[in-house]
């Protein structure tokens, strides 16, 4: 340091003010050393991410898939892998013909039926069959009696022993006291009674016969309806309703809402059962494996208090209930409630001085249940519920019936029916303030019309169990069907979701179905309609289990912005220092390798 007080010369302060601004130094030089460990310090970066960090991340975020059989599935959905056939068997009994002439008389028929036939997929084919009056003993008569119970109809059903491979049997019978020939279908049978004049009798040598256009005839017009909805089914389920003109099973000229068909009468449909077809679709209920009954009993006042339903039921509804259990299943409850006042939106009933009665405006049926006090929710088991309600009005009211049609029972679409039950009605078979069974009697056999409506079941058919028959028919085509088209729904959401999870169940699932639907079409061409029916309520039940799997539906709404979302946090602040450093180094050996050259 200097001294203080020392004096500086020009110069002295030249070099003073000088010196601060001298340049900085420059780093030293690195050696080979350090930059051959910072080279490798990125490098083990790199080789930690690629070699080890995407592996892992590759390994814990990678999807599943399970091999599906598109191709098939689709070909099921399209229509390609199946054309559901229905040949029906019908077997001709002719006891008072020679074995040339019965077989000469099938062989016409069978041209008469082919000829009336416009529906490829569901035809008739005749047979002839053995008499049920055969020297075992059986005795084929038919119970004089139509008015039968249900549980009467299937045990008549069963003593007649009719072979299960046959839809229907005609029996033919000669009588002396008719001029044309006449038929009669019984409605707790599937036999068609034929009686034809003598004269009638075709022989062998003729090309035509009278008997046989009639047999022709009368079977076309009793199987016409279910032509009709199997045709309606499956041209929608083909091409979908906007396309119904383009499916591989209906012709143009018979398919559902077509222009022909609108403008001109047709033997498959015409416009009455079009129109029929529609009221059939808009109140018949969707399938389900099981449905739950409940049956109620209303009344304004608090009489009747109880009702003999438990043994009523057994009688009446059960024995309809085990046989369409092929079809589905049902649970059944009841319930009684008193006090039960209209819903406010009705009317007050009116009385009708000319007849005698008690009238609801037609328009006040639909919002006849009071749903806000009577106790109708829904069943907390499985399947949809059907509510079924016997009403029985006060002695004030009574007899009550609908205005202008003098119903006294009536629909409401989806959710079950009603029946009023006036006291007077059930006055003389009830016991005190109890319903005997006798007195629900007529309301439950209303109540079993109506289900079966719900079902889908035909409605022109007079015998009950043919009705059945046509019902399993029906489920059968529909549950084909629908099967296949969601086989054909999953096959699109794989191929429009490749990072959907596909687990090995769905693939079982499909395994199983894809099996079930070839057992269904099998057993439809050949036949066994009952069997058909058990496979594709499988398939029908796989194909929603496969479809609808926990682990599938949590993916269908996971969009790729979401994966952005979670991903662009962490790898930002672990990428960009990584791609920066590797960038550098690479800057720093080319500059290097380029110093060299020169």
């Amino acid at each position: 340091m200097m001294a203080p007080g020392t004096e500086f010369g020009e110069g002295d302060r030249d070099y003073r003010l000088t010196s601060p601004a001298k340049s900085s130094k420059k780093p030293p030089p690195e050696t080979s050393e350090s930059i051959r460990v910072r080279g490798l310090v990125i490098v083990s970066f790199w080789a930690v991410v690629i070699f080890l960090g995407l592996p892992v991340w590759l390994w814990t975020t990678s999807i599943h898939r399970a091999r599906l059989p598109l191709q098939e599935m689709l070909d099921w959905a399209d229509g390609k892998a199946c054309k559901p056939t229905f040949p029906l068997q019908i077997a001709i009994e002719a006891p008072f013909l020679q074995d040339a002439e019965a077989r000469h008389l099938m062989r016409m028929t069978q041209h008469a039926l082919d000829d009336l036939n416009e529906f490829s997929a569901h035809h008739l084919r005749l047979r002839l069959a053995k008499s049920l009056s055969s020297p075992s003993g059986r005795n084929a008569s038919i119970p004089e009696s139509q008015d039968l119970e249900i549980g009467q109809v299937f045990q008549s059903y069963e003593d007649l022993d009719v072979r299960d491979d046959s839809a229907l049997t005609v029996r033919l019978r000669a009588q002396d006291s008719i001029q044309a020939a006449r038929s009669e279908l019984q409605s707790h049978s599937t036999i068609l009674d034929v009686a034809y004049a003598p004269n009638q009798t075709p022989s062998v040598s003729s090309s035509s016969s009278a008997l046989a256009t009639f047999i022709a005839n009368r079977l076309q017009e009793l199987f016409a309806e279910e032509q009709a909805i199997i045709a309606y089914i499956l041209g929608q389920s083909a091409a979908g309703i906007q396309s119904t003109l383009h499916s591989p099973y209906v012709s143009p000229a018979t398919a559902p809402g077509s222009r022909e068909v609108r403008s001109r009468p047709n033997r498959l449909i015409n416009p009455e059962m079009a129109a029929r077809l529609a009221s059939r679709m808009t109140r018949s209920l969707k399938y389900a494996p099981t449905y739950h009954i409940t049956m109620s009993l209303f009344t304004p006042s608090a009489s009747p208090s109880s009702w003999q339903i438990e043994s009523a039921l057994a009688e009446y509804l059960t024995p309809l209930l085990d046989s369409i259990s092929a079809v589905s299943n049902f649970t059944v409850d009841t319930q009684v409630q008193f006090h039960a006042t209209f819903s406010p939106s009705v009317h007050a009933p009116e009385h009708d001085a000319d007849h005698g009665v008690w009238t609801l405006q037609e328009e006040d049926l639909s919002g006849f249940i009071n749903a806000a006090e009577w106790p109708l929710s829904p069943s907390i088991g499985a399947g949809p519920t059907l509510n079924f309600v016997l009403y029985v009005p006060d002695q004030t009211t009574s007899p009550l019936v609908v205005k202008g049609t003098q119903a006294s029972s009536w629909l409401i679409p989806h959710w079950g029916g009603v029946v009023i039950l006036n006291p007077q009605d059930a006055s003389t078979t009830s016991v005190g303030s109890t319903l005997s069974k006798e007195a629900i009697r007529p309301a439950l056999l209303t109540f079993s019309h109506q289900l079966l409506s719900f079902l889908g079941a035909p409605q022109t058919l007079p015998s009950l169990p043919l009705q059945l028959q046509t019902l399993t028919r029906i489920r059968a085509a529909s549950l084909l069907l629908s099967a296949s088209s969601t086989m054909g729904s999953l096959a699109r959401l794989t191929v429009a979701l490749p990072s959907i999870a596909i687990p090995e169940t769905v693939s079982t699932a499909v395994d199983a179905t894809l099996s079930h639907l070839r057992y269904t079409c099998n057993a439809l061409k050949e036949g066994k309609f009952t069997e058909a029916l058990e496979n594709a309520r499988i398939a029908e039940a796989e194909a929603e289990r496969g479809f609808f799997e926990k682990s599938m539906v949590g993916q269908v709404y996971f969009p790729d912005e979401h994966k952005v979302a979670v991903y662009l946090p962490l790898l930002g602040p672990v990428g960009v220092p990584l791609i920066m450093s590797a960038l550098k180094e690479l800057k720093r050996m080319w500059a290097s390798r380029k110093a060299q050259r020169t």
